[in-house]
């Protein structure tokens, strides 16, 4: 059952939450103590302890003490003194993930399909998740012991959903809920960037044509160049989906809308440059192909810090090039690569060498994104069925995926079907391709299957899928 402590902060009765322990270390002090895994700790220094970043704070005054319980409800304690108690959890959230309070007109969840994973419909907004790995947050849901607590334990850096710096074309968009918002402060993206003075924040744009872009991009620039906090700006287009028949209507940004965004991007950050020493921000790569323009050199991305958010993804994918290509395959070979609507042109151009490699049947095949709507056009966003529906049986040697398609760690894709699913369906190998041009044109030549892992890492959908908040 749950156990209610008192919190020392606050003399209120807080709800303990108890952590699962996935391994208890040999030889620790837990281990000592007779902790095994599937234990759960229950409270340190006599504290709940609603995640990682807590039990870390607690362990950090030197001596603590750790409650524990067994599967069978014995209680129990053990100290250690500037020692690791020698435990790993299940989870880094132990309370549930922090959900949204906004109702934006351009959430992809609200446009998502049916019968997808049920974690998937998770609507994520948490500062903690933010801080360890990068996810992007609203800050409209804090309470004001959030605050605190991001300021007293200085989660630092923090990426943050800004859109727009202007309050009311904010409230706009974002459409808050009022019974999910805990504190009236927290609306104003202004007031919390100024309030998180102390915090170093990565801040994002998701640009909706005629909505937030234009002249409002370029005051929403300029207020955040104007925050010492705030280190760099992403400007990303909104993401849309087949399944917005309720939803206000949006359209995709068309070429001529693209170059302009793309204008004042480079406008500012030649301002930047001079001011700053730093581009300060920096367009997702989908701009620069929707508005056909090239895109920027390696350097231009001052090291590709928003790249799990479209920034750069492309050029990093690219800028290992490619190796020496031989003049034949000791073994005739059929390669196809399968990506997106959006990235294909651009890696048949990057593969165009090796159309002369004797023995090589190679086709770089864009396909039609049937779950989410043709308007779907990214490679990360492609589910199984759609590579079973733009893919004929046996018509190749290997079939190459991105491995953006896939589950981070696994060969689970968005629709739940594996790489085993769709190789004993087709007939033919299935393999990840590579995370940059180098190891993909080393797996099209060689035909040898490795697992290359996503190429911007650990995300926070792991887990939203150990929450289980369905």
């Amino acid at each position: 059952m749950p156990r209610v402590v008192l919190s020392r902060k606050d003399p209120q009765p807080v709800k303990v939450t108890p952590a699962r322990i996935r391994e208890v270390a040999a030889g620790s002090a837990a281990a000592k103590a007779g902790v095994e895994a599937g234990w759960e700790l229950l409270t340190v220094n006599d504290q709940p302890i609603p995640d990682v970043l807590a039990y870390r704070r607690e362990l950090q005054a030197g001596a603590a003490e750790l409650r524990v319980r067994a599967p069978a409800g014995d209680e129990t304690t053990f100290a250690v003194a500037w020692e690791e108690p020698g435990l790993e959890f299940d989870d880094v959230i132990f309370d549930g993930i922090r959900l949204c309070a906004n109702h934006c007109d351009f959430c992809y969840i609200h446009q998502m399909p049916k019968g997808m994973r049920k974690s998937l419909y998770i609507m994520d907004d948490d500062f903690r998740t933010s801080f360890l790995y990068g996810s992007f947050v609203t800050l409209t849901n804090l309470r004001e012991g959030d605050v605190q607590r991001i300021l007293d334990e200085h989660l630092s850096p923090l990426y943050v959903s800004v859109h727009t710096a202007n309050e009311a074309k904010r409230a706009e968009l974002m459409k808050w809920w009022p019974n999910k918002v805990a504190t009236e402060e927290a609306l104003s993206v202004r007031n919390m960037i100024e309030r998180l003075e102390s915090i170093e924040l990565y801040t994002q744009m998701v640009l909706v044509p005629g909505r937030n872009d234009g002249d409002y991009l370029d005051e929403t620039l300029d207020y955040l160049a104007s925050r010492p906090n705030v280190l760099a700006a992403a400007a990303v287009p909104v993401g849309l989906t087949g399944h917005r028949s309720h939803l206000v209507a949006l359209e995709p940004y068309t070429q001529e809308q693209a170059a302009d965004v793309i204008a004042r991007v480079h406008a500012f950050q030649q301002r930047m440059l001079a001011e700053r020493g730093t581009r300060f921000v920096f367009a997702s790569d989908e701009f620069y192909i929707r508005a056909g323009l090239p895109l920027p050199d390696d350097e231009a991305y001052e090291g590709y810090t928003m790249l799990e958010n479209g920034v750069g993804m492309v050029r990093d994918f690219l800028s290992a090039g490619v190796p020496v290509l031989p003049e034949r395959l000791e073994r005739p070979r059929r390669v196809l690569i399968a990506t997106g609507r959006l990235f294909a042109p651009v890696l048949r151009e990057s593969l165009r060498s090796l159309d002369g490699v004797e023995g090589l049947h190679l086709e770089v095949r864009a396909i039609t994104n049937r779950t989410f709507g043709e308007v779907t056009t990214v490679a990360g966003l492609l589910a199984g069925r759609d590579i079973l529906g733009g893919v004929r049986p046996g018509e190749a040697d290997l079939l190459l995926l991105s491995p953006n398609m896939f589950k981070y760690g696994t060969e689970t894709m968005l629709d739940d079907l594996t790489r085993s699913d769709l190789q004993a369906e087709l007939g033919m190998r299935i393999a990840v391709g590579g995370t940059n041009l180098a190891e993909l044109v080393d797996t099209v030549l060689t035909g040898e299957v490795h697992d290359h892992l996503p190429s911007f890492g650990f995300s926070t959908h792991a887990i939203k899928e150990a929450a289980k908040q369905h």
